[in-house]
């Protein structure tokens, strides 16, 4: 485990159906998610300026999901069924390709204030 963390949540708006559940399943049928995104970052060590990242940086991550995700069908965007905890493993991977695989801890997905799925790669 590494000493320092730091975290920042970010939001969007989209909606999506799972399909492999059963039809009578109400999450069969097409619903939205007002979704929060919450990103980690670890690391042993501060950066030259006592920083895990400086949070300005994580606009970029914030731009990539209003831009790909926020508003949009999860069931043409992502080539994956949209389950939550899918959705967290895809943008773990993002996550990980602008911050580096080495700084990225978890990217945990709210589909409600109670419910939550976590990838930590």
């Amino acid at each position: 485990m590494k000493p320092y963390a730091i975290a920042k949540s970010f939001t969007f708006a989209a909606a999506h159906h799972l399909p492999l559940l059963p039809a009578a399943h109400k999450c069969h049928r097409p619903h939205g998610h007002n979704y929060e995104v919450t990103l980690v970052l670890s690391s042993a060590e501060l950066d030259g300026f006592d920083f895990v990242l400086d949070y300005g940086h994580l606009g970029r991550f914030a731009d990539m999901l209003d831009n790909l995700y926020d508003h949009q069908d999860l069931n043409v965007v992502l080539d994956c069924q949209p389950t939550a905890e899918n959705l967290a493993r895809v943008l773990h991977g993002a996550a990980a390709e602008m911050f580096g695989r080495g700084l990225v801890e978890s990217v945990r997905v709210a589909e409600t204030p109670r419910t939550w799925a976590e990838y930590r790669g």
